[in-house]
């Protein structure tokens, strides 16, 4: 019978295999390959990065949650796949073959790209990991000793703003419930070509909303910015006007910076001939398979998507939850089908939705479809955004442990927004 190996145990990688194994005759095998033992759930890293959540809220160890359901799991790194021998290896160098491969990795993070950037061995911090929540905490706790500047925002080329937004907002409560906030400028510095675009040429009031908490909370900004190299203390940025022109150069002194890069492919994926573009993101077609070799799929942070659109400084389009899911449950579907010969019709959805927090306050928008024109374009704004990003963060973690196969996203987002179906 079938082996089926996921790699990446993310917020694509453990559904797609408890989703798998709900759909599947036992005699066949699935197995998780990830660099980590643990499960975390990456939206809740903002709150990490202030003291608001510790790590073991956040994270649990895999194997016992997969074992349950009879899903093998691999703590290790791949170091290389073999798409022609349909086998992989790890970093033990065990060869592992599969007959379908499903590729959810998620990213790896592009700091090289601007020198300086980076929490290992540069001057930024970063959200984009329990890790580097963590590391971000600590900077923080010796920045409260001696406030300044704080610089928040995303790189060139990044694709994901929320988790940037929702930080700056998070920062500036955290700061205030410290009484600490007149002893700290802000400004947020972004790619976006203006304040609310999310990498998605914006949703419904997203501009103007975003640029009134900013003026509402003192929060400076810089568009169409990007960021060149980053020192101790100081960043560098050259500000371009809407033809993609110098427009102004910036050197900006912080204290506290938290800037989120640009994405690349991991490098044992990126690295296989044919599966990829150029930045090492996997080429898919409309049912979430390679176009190259017709036994990988892929689904995620990880997937090749055009931007939006084109914008004076690079910028990418995010892969919320929502999609993610749906990426999925095709992905599922198609396998399943192939494994009794028939057509593999599944596709993903290309919608967006997304929950953020805004420290007491919180914004949710919907983008059907993501790319525009669009049949629905909201953004709102109330604490009740907030504290529904808090009970899914409980729902989520709960439901991963439980091994639940039902779509998340679709039990609770669209429910609490009030949206029976995406396709009414």
């Amino acid at each position: 019978m079938a082996h089926i190996v996921i790699l990446g145990a993310g917020t694509g990688g453990m559904p797609a295999a408890y989703e798998l194994r709900e759909k599947l005759d036992t005699s066949h095998r699935i197995t998780v390959i990830n660099a980590v033992d643990y499960f975390q759930f990456v939206p809740s890293n903002p709150w990490v990065a202030v003291g608001w959540r510790q790590r073991e809220a956040i994270t649990f160890q895999i194997r016992p949650y997969l074992e349950k359901k009879g899903i093998e799991f691999i703590a290790q790194a791949v170091v290389r796949i073999d798409p022609e021998k349909n086998s992989l290896i790890v970093n033990d160098g065990t060869v592992v073959e599969y007959d379908f491969l499903v590729i959810t990795t998620g990213p790896k993070l592009a700091f090289d790209e601007v020198p300086g950037a980076g929490p290992v061995n540069g001057f930024t911090q970063s959200i984009c990991s329990v890790d580097h929540a963590e590391h971000a905490y600590h900077a923080y706790q010796k920045f409260l000793e001696d406030p300044g500047h704080a610089i928040i925002g995303a790189m060139p080329g990044a694709s994901c703003f929320g988790p940037a937004y929702e930080f700056a907002f998070i920062f500036n409560k955290d700061l205030k419930k410290r009484k600490l906030r007149n002893k700290v400028p802000m400004t947020y510095v972004t790619s976006e070509p203006y304040i609310g675009h999310l990498g998605l040429g914006g949703v419904g009031d997203s501009k103007s909303m975003l640029e009134s908490e900013f003026r509402n909370h003192d929060i400076k900004w810089i568009c169409n910015a990007k960021t060149t190299r980053v020192e101790d203390g100081k960043m560098f940025v050259s500000e371009m006007d809407d033809m993609g022109n110098l427009k102004k150069e910036h050197e900006l002194p912080f204290k506290y910076s938290m800037m989120l890069p640009a994405f690349r492919g991991v490098d044992p994926v990126a690295a296989v001939d044919g599966l990829c573009n150029p930045r090492g993101f996997v080429i898919i077609d409309e049912n979430q398979r390679s176009k190259k070799y017709r036994n990988i799929f892929s689904a995620g942070v990880c997937v090749a998507i055009p931007p939006v659109e084109v914008t004076p400084v690079a910028t990418g389009a995010p892969k919320t939850g929502y999609m993610i899911e749906s990426m999925i449950t095709a992905i599922v579907h198609n396998i399943e089908a192939d494994l009794v010969g028939t057509p593999a019709t599944a596709k993903g959805s290309w919608n967006a939705i997304c929950l953020a927090d805004m420290g007491d306050t919180g914004a949710a928008f919907v983008a059907l479809p993501q790319i525009p024109p669009r049949n629905v374009a909201w953004f709102k704004k109330g604490q009740w955004v907030h504290l529904a990003k808090i009970a899914f963060e409980k729902y989520f973690l709960h439901k991963m442990k439980a091994g639940t196969s039902e779509p998340i996203y679709e039990k609770y987002v669209l429910k609490l927004l009030g949206i029976e179906r995406l396709d009414k």
